[in-house]
């Protein structure tokens, strides 16, 4: 944890308190802090700021001096439709999309997704999943995620109207390269003197990618096919390589 967040029923300014046992735990025997030091804390779904420790029990540490003064970041202007991967590497996936600033997700059925998966009871844990990335991203605001178990429909009545400049499919055998694609979009702004805008939506498949049926699809709905080089990737390396420009070019804004 990078921060604390704090639920806004904790905060009653100048005071607030930390009671769950995680971050008690966090601020007891990761970060070794005592009575008088200063923390990182932050209000979910507001801003964030520093407190000092008042007082440490066993189930609550008091803070003083609250100061929320620091907006968070800013999100990347992007959507992310993700094929719903196994659930051990789904609190992953979740952690790094949040921490790495994605406005919204979308976890979407596909051909290689198991039925089994949808069962899972960590789909009942996304908000705890989402938090330990806010924490790891210094953030306060929650990225907007959405279940989507029928893909046909969804990407045919609802992907288009996510799309509001350019969209991407990642896949191992596009004809183009990310990068390409990059410098394709970048000619294209040059030429019409606007600013080069990334892609407003990434589709990227689990284990085994995509099937063709679904690249077609994508495709139908204005998606270009793009790869990321002649490795085959896990799912998080994907994820964390193709988001890295969007981080970039927020840094650079």
């Amino acid at each position: 944890m990078n921060c604390i967040l704090l639920p806004t029923s904790n905060i009653a300014q100048p005071y607030a308190q930390i009671t769950a046992s995680a971050q008690i735990i966090h601020v007891n025997k990761v970060l070794n802090l005592q009575v008088g030091d200063t923390l990182k804390i932050g209000e979910l779904g507001g801003n964030l700021g520093t407190a000092i420790i008042d007082s440490i029990a066993s189930d609550n540490i008091r803070l003083r001096e609250v100061q929320l003064d620091t907006a968070p970041p800013a999100k990347l202007d992007v959507t992310v439709i993700l094929a719903l991967p196994r659930p051990k590497v789904l609190r992953r996936l979740i952690m790094d999309m949040t921490a790495l600033g994605v406005r919204d997700i979308v976890l979407i059925n596909s051909y290689r997704t198991q039925k089994s998966y949808w069962q899972s009871p960590l789909l009942t844990r996304l908000d705890e999943f989402v938090l330990e990335g806010l924490q790891q991203g210094v953030d306060t605001i929650s990225p907007r995620i959405t279940l989507q178990k029928r893909f046909k429909p969804f990407v045919e009545d609802q992907l288009a109207s996510l799309i509001t400049h350019n969209a991407i499919v990642a896949h191992p055998y596009g004809e183009q390269s990310f990068s390409q694609y990059l410098q394709q979009l970048s000619s294209e702004s040059l030429s019409s003197a606007t600013k080069t805008t990334l892609p407003s939506v990434v589709c990227i498949g689990a284990e085994g990618g995509w099937i063709d049926y679904e690249i077609e699809l994508f495709h139908e709905q204005g998606c270009k096919a793009v790869h990321i080089g002649s490795r085959i990737l896990r799912t998080e390396a994907a994820v964390n390589v193709i988001l890295g420009q969007w981080l970039i070019q927020n840094n650079q804004d």
